[in-house]
């Protein structure tokens, strides 16, 4: 760094001093002329107004006469000297130094023989003169020269002036620029320099914590190249260290690392294709700017590591009011923006397709028809139809994305897409598709509702294998297929035979991106945590002008199946039966707007707030309210805050195929302490026993759920949570990806008739 400092500074010397001389040459130049042309007009002047005292005595051949006019004009001009002519160039009258008369001549004979004027700058010795000649004339008739001589030696002066000036003004511009430059080098250069040193040895040493950014923000690129390549070494320590303890502890738990090698290896030459309704990247404006957001979904974490360590293709239809401009001719982008490792296909969809088939369809339809919560499903001709022709795009746009590859992959994702597996499965019968299906799957009755069963039946078959959260939802959708369609349904390997073609219904739990180690052997008390969660807890507490000992937390999409009005009438009755409670417990809500331009999602935000608002009113005191209502999407640093602040999670669902909030609040708790209350109407409840078990349409029973886990003793506590954490570790989210995909490879594609019954039985179950 010094030596770069020197040779800054000295190559900026030397621009500035050759800038300055340069400039200061053509200044000098400039100044020169003017003086210079100021005195030739001068002298011009001077030998018109003596030309007619010459004239006389010249054309009168007076020679002593001539002589004695010069001196006098001499004298009365101020000239240097003056000469006087002959037509022949021989000097008839003289007066000056000889140093300088001596040295003239050569301009008269050109006005001889011109008859023009002439000048000419010259000097000797110390003498600095400018001669001005100029032709007399007796009438028409050449008669002779007179040469004027004045002092020019003061242009000279000037101009060595002005260099002396220059000189000095060089000088302080030189010091100044590189005192300002040393100083700039120092603030702008060397600091970030040194703290992106002091960030790279931190790396180096595996202490790599966040580096704020506002010290390099002239350097906003190096620092966000430095921050991910602090990231990627972090994270890739991380899995090595992760990998370590995998095969310490017999390679049971799964991270992204063994996901992607598990994938690489059984993929083989295919190439992996997911579609969904959401995009993993959003691009929108900002300002001026294009800023690329991750949305908050467990997809997005647990498919990514396939998708890089393949190269695939995620195809999703386009959401961000940015999206348009980042993509090429073909509606694809490389992601991750920073990385990129696999495409992303954009399909673009109208306002009203987005009505009809997605808030139509899809969410008035089919999201009430599965979660049976006594909201009445609402099914539209022209909502259908819509349904259909948005399914057939996107399959147009997979088939498009996959036409190159052989034996292709497809992992489809959810109930927006029912038709897709079918319309994919006919045009590539070499493809591998599978289909996750995210909400529950109710009984036969309760799905006959739908007038269009059979074709989202039919559409569903089309996949070779068919995964849901639980068996329960696994056995209805059999049940179904066995009242609906002409098939043959084998319950024993959960398959279904249809038109030739074999599908297998399999459960596969999903769950989050857990990466910890249960912390087992931990010493069960520590003072010291127990009061930073306190101080956590009143510090995100005050922030909504509450104080109290005690915290439930609630965090749900705004949906009439997650039981926030169930769980807000338990608070309710928590209350009014316990009055210890009052002042002491408080309740956070966090209830993200969702669906807010279908009518019952509107109603439903109503009335929460409704309640809410008649509970705090009943309850509330100067300090405190029962119940913080935050309506706002809040991001995973933000939630999992609350998560770890909290005594108890509240998860009331009256019907949900899993709910991960249940299982993202116990990945978040480090701290092994906390309860959670988890309905029976969930597909977590099959797997975190350790919960305090509701049925959330018993107000009395989950109130006394509630107490009883604002009661528990620090050792329950700890011993269910342990418990739960390490079903959520063995079980992730990488583990659920790797089941679905790994099983889907297993697959043979044969005939339905010619199936190895036995292969398909020897599929994992989740």
């Amino acid at each position: 760094m010094h030596l770069f400092r020197m040779r800054l500074i000295l190559a900026l010397i030397a621009s500035v001093t050759i800038v300055s001389v340069a400039s200061t040459y053509f200044d000098v130049l400039a100044h020169r002329h003017a003086l210079r042309q100021e005195l030739e007009n001068r002298t011009k002047w001077m030998g018109l107004s003596i030309e007619p005292d010459v004239q006389g005595p010249l054309a009168a051949g007076d020679s002593s006469a001539l002589a004695g006019v010069t001196q006098l004009l001499r004298a009365g001009t101020g000239a240097l000297g003056i000469m006087v002519y002959d037509v022949r160039g021989r000097v008839l009258g003289s007066a000056g130094p000889s140093e300088v008369t001596s040295a003239l001549g050569h301009g008269v004979t050109k006005t001889l023989e011109k008859g023009t004027e002439e000048s000419a700058f010259g000097h000797t010795g110390e003498w600095r003169w400018l001669e001005e000649v100029f032709p007399l004339h007796n009438g028409r008739q050449l008669i002779g020269g007179m040469t004027i001589v004045v002092d020019a030696g003061y242009i000279h002066e000037q101009d060595v002036d002005l260099w002396r000036r220059s000189f000095w003004r060089v000088l302080a511009l030189v010091i100044l620029i590189v005192a300002i430059t040393a100083g700039m080098v120092g603030w702008f250069l060397t600091r970030p320099m040194k703290r992106v040193t002091e960030r790279l040895r931190h790396l180096r040493t595996g202490h790599a914590e966040k580096t704020g950014e506002p010290d390099l923000s002239l350097f906003s690129p190096l620092a966000r190249e430095v921050e991910t390549m602090a990231e990627s070494l972090k994270a890739a320590r991380a899995a090595a260290e992760a990998e370590a303890r995998l095969r310490e502890a017999g390679e049971r738990w799964w991270t992204a690392e063994r996901l992607a090698v598990h994938m690489r290896d059984r993929a083989g030459s295919s190439r992996i294709f997911v579609v969904s309704n959401r995009e993993p990247y959003v691009h929108a404006r900002k300002g001026r700017e294009i800023v690329c957001t991750v949305p908050p979904s467990g997809l997005v974490t647990a498919l990514e590591p396939v998708l890089r360590a393949c190269d695939g293709v995620w195809v999703a239809s386009g959401s961000g009011d940015a999206d348009k401009l980042v993509v090429d001719g073909c509606d694809r982008q490389r992601v991750p923006p920073d990385e990129p490792r696999y495409s992303l296909r954009r399909v673009w969809l109208t306002d009203e397709e987005e009505s009809k088939y997605y808030d139509g369809f899809a969410n008035e339809g089919l999201w009430p028809l599965c979660h049976i919560a006594h909201t009445r499903p609402i099914f539209r001709a022209g909502d259908w139809e819509c349904y259909q022709q948005v399914n057939q795009r996107f399959a147009d746009a997979v088939l498009e994305e996959m036409a190159e590859s052989e034996e292709p992959v497809v992992f489809v994702q959810d109930y927006h897409f029912a038709l897709l597996p079918r319309l994919l499965k006919r045009a590539r019968p070499d493809a591998r598709v599978a289909i996750f299906w995210h909400i529950p799957w109710p009984n036969p009755e309760a799905f006959g509702i739908c007038p269009w069963q059979a074709e989202l039946l039919d559409g569903l078959l089309g996949a070779d294998l068919l995964g849901f959260h639980i068996p329960l939802h696994c056995h209805n959708f059999l049940a179904t297929v066995d009242r609906v369609l002409e098939s043959r349904t084998d319950r024993d390997h959960m398959t279904v035979s249809r038109r030739g073609h074999f599908t297998t219904v399999r459960p596969y739990p999903i769950s989050v991106a857990y990466e910890g180690i249960p912390n087992v052997g931990a010493d069960g008390d520590d003072p010291a945590a127990e009061e930073r969660r306190a101080q956590e807890r009143r510090s995100l507490l005050s922030e909504s002008g509450v104080r109290a000992e005690q915290m439930a937390l609630g965090v749900d999409r705004m949906d009439y199946t997650k039981g926030i009005l169930e769980r807000l009438t338990a608070l309710e009755q928590l209350l009014e039966e316990h009055p210890y409670y009052r002042e002491r417990l408080a309740l956070v809500q966090i209830a993200a707007p969702s669906r807010t331009r279908i009518p019952s999602y509107a109603d439903l935000r109503a009335r929460v707030e409704e309640a809410v608002e008649r509970i705090n009113w009943r309850y509330q005191t100067a300090h405190w309210k029962p119940v913080v209502l935050i309506e706002r999407q809040c991001n995973h640093e933000e939630v999992r805050r609350w998560y770890q602040a909290a005594d108890l999670c509240l998860v009331t669902s009256l019907h949900d195929g899993m709910n991960l909030v249940a299982k993202e609040f116990v990945a978040a708790r480090d701290d092994e302490d906390g309860v959670l209350v988890l309905s029976k109407f969930t597909g977590a409840a099959m797997e975190l026993r350790d919960a305090l078990i509701v049925n959330p349409y018993d107000a009395r029973a989950a109130a006394e759920a509630i107490r009883a886990g604002l009661e528990m003793s620090r050792a329950d506590r700890r011993q269910r949570m342990q418990r739960m954490r390490r079903q959520v570790m063995e079980h992730n989210i990488y583990l659920w990806a790797a089941s679905v995909l790994g099983d889907l490879r297993e697959l043979r594609l044969d005939d339905a008739e010619g199936m190895d019954l036995s292969r398909a039985e020897s599929i994992s179950v989740s």
